[in-house]
This record gives structure tokens, sequence and C-alpha cells, in this order.
């Protein structure tokens, strides 16, 4: 049940294909083996309306991965490094790239049609 939150500079969805980039990340994580349900899998960016950051170019994408509790710490770290490399391949020249994991702790509630 992998949540990818992505928070970007603005504009970056006018230069980057934000989409193929969610596509791929939903992929990557439908096909993980500590993910016994694809259809769970949430990717979405959100553009930040002003930034600014420390370093040159101005340029951001800060991944958020909110996961269930129970996957080990090496399969953390394995998401964590998947959507990292996902992100410098989708966006090579953006200024800086971050995941943080945390934890979706119950009760989480949803409803789906």
């Amino acid at each position: 049940m992998p949540h990818i939150v992505i928070e970007h500079s603005k504009g970056l969805d006018q230069s980057h294909d934000l989409q193929a980039l969610c596509d791929t990340l939903w992929q990557a994580f439908a096909e993980h083996r500590s993910v016994s349900a694809p259809d769970t899998v949430r990717v979405r960016t959100i553009a930040a309306t002003a930034s600014r950051i420390g370093v040159a170019p101005q340029t951001f994408a800060a991944a958020t991965l909110l996961l269930l509790p129970g996957r080990d710490e090496d399969t953390r770290a394995e998401l964590a490094q998947m959507t990292l490399d996902a992100l410098q391949t989708a966006l090579p020249d953006v200024g800086s790239l971050t995941v943080r994991l945390d934890d979706l702790n119950p009760p989480y509630l949803k409803r789906m049609l």
C-alpha cells in the first residue's frame, strides 16, 4: 500500500514529464515483492507555489514514501533507493532530490469505488 507523494518546484511540470515519472514509480512498486496488491499503489505530484532552496539551480523534488508498518528495514531502504533512482533518471538536472520515509499508522481509512 505504498503511497508516493512528490512535492516539486513550480514549473517542473512544464520542463519534465512528471506523468512518466509517476507511471515508472507505479510500475516499479506494483511489481515489487513487498507489494501484495498493486491496486493499492498511489503516486502523485504536487507543485509548490513558491519555494527557496540553498542550491543552484533553484529546483527540487521531494518524495515522501508512505508505508504501512511491517516491512523490514532492508525492504524500506530498497524502496527508498528505488524512488531516488527514478527521480534521478527522470529529473537529472533538478537541483535537489530527496526521499523521506514515513509510516501510515493505523487507523488508515479509505474508500474506493
